[in-house]
């Protein structure tokens, strides 16, 4: 080697290893907190890959720095969520339902069948205000919470009169560091509970189940849940979740939803399998003027009795089932109606507030 060569290759700087893929959606979120609110925009799936939305190029270099696909956007998480605000000043409007999303970069608003001329008018109007970063979409049928007394099938029946039922979601314990052991828990809708519907059976045998140790209309807390406490030392709680073929998937972790993601839906009378979060945080109103807030909307469907159901991709608690649209029609393929949506309490806000853990 000649001397000009051997000096090129001491001075040649060492080529860097690229950054390993940012596949991990609280690593993903974690970034976007740590640049913030006003220069990123949420994160999305697109094309099964995590993406970053932001709104400049340097942010963009540091989620690319950090493994991660940066999309460049518009308008920032911090102007979206003050839209979502201002909206919500509306709620209370049966059959609507808006939030940030993220894939779209815009806040989406949602009204289904029943809404008056009036209250669209009024939603409009703070629509008109800021231009292409608020959608409004029409939609048919119209949002009810999903429990019913007089549909059949296996599910969790109060005790009393087994005709009224919804579904379970997960089974979760205390949250000390070892959720092989403790004391267990079930959770399920918390509209359930409306009429003092507090000691559950199973459904199938009238097993008895347990009491409900808390819920949103016992503590006045948002959302739609509640813990049932198992108080029947005979029966075995596991960590899965059946679907209607008898299968049962383990279900080991739990977070926040994604927007963009693929989801599952199995409750009592019915299940779909294939759909996908279509915003992670919405305002929601039912036809009975009930409003929920921070709820997950999917492209799933649900019928009346699936209450109190499973949400979840692969092995990872998401949801528990709310409510949707055209809850009295068979559900299982979402690609053939196209039009079905429904709306989910987020576990893991029940599972920090509580000190729960899945397992």
């Amino acid at each position: 080697m000649t001397i000009g060569c051997l000096l090129a290759a001491l001075v040649s700087p060492a080529a860097e290893a690229a950054p390993a893929p940012l596949t991990d959606p609280a690593k993903a979120d974690a970034l976007a907190t740590k640049l913030g609110d006003d220069r990123t925009a949420g994160v999305y799936y697109k094309d099964g890959r995590l993406t970053v939305a932001v709104t400049d190029e340097a942010a963009a270099a540091s989620v690319r720095s950090a493994g991660g696909t940066a999309k460049v956007v518009a308008h920032s998480a911090a102007k979206l969520d003050s839209i979502h605000a201002e909206l919500d000043q509306l709620a209370g409007i049966p059959n609507t339902s808006w939030g940030v999303d993220p894939s779209s970069n815009q806040v989406s608003v949602d009204i289904y069948e029943g809404v008056s001329a009036a209250d669209r008018a009024r939603i409009e109007r703070v629509a008109a205000v800021h231009g292409d970063a608020v959608r409004i979409e029409q939609h048919s049928g119209e949002l009810e919470r999903t429990a019913d007394v007089m549909v059949g099938g296996i599910g969790i029946a109060w005790e009393q009169d087994t005709r009224y039922y919804c579904s379970s979601a997960f089974n979760v314990t205390r949250d000390d560091g070892d959720t092989s052991t403790g004391e267990r828990f079930l959770l399920t809708a918390g509209h359930c509970l409306l009429g003092g519907h507090y000691d559950w059976v199973r459904r199938s045998n009238g097993v008895k189940l347990g009491t409900v140790w808390t819920s949103n209309d016992w503590d006045y807390e948002p959302g739609d849940w509640a813990i049932i406490d198992y108080t029947n030392p005979n029966v075995a709680a596991y960590g899965v979740i059946q679907y209607k073929d008898g299968r049962q998937p383990q279900i080991t972790g739990s977070r926040w939803a994604v927007d963009g993601e693929k989801v599952k839906r199995v409750g009592a009378v019915s299940q779909d399998l294939d759909g996908m979060v279509l915003e992670p945080s919405t305002t929601v109103t039912y036809t009975d003027g009930v409003t929920l807030y921070n709820m997950i909307e999917t492209s799933l469907c649900n019928m009346f009795g699936d209450s109190g159901g499973a949400m979840f991709t692969g092995t990872t608690a998401l949801g528990i089932t709310s409510g949707g649209n055209y809850a009295d029609q068979p559900c299982g393929d979402t690609d053939a109606q196209p039009d079905r949506a429904t709306w989910y309490q987020p576990v893991q806000r029940v599972l920090i507030d509580h000190d729960l853990a899945v397992y």
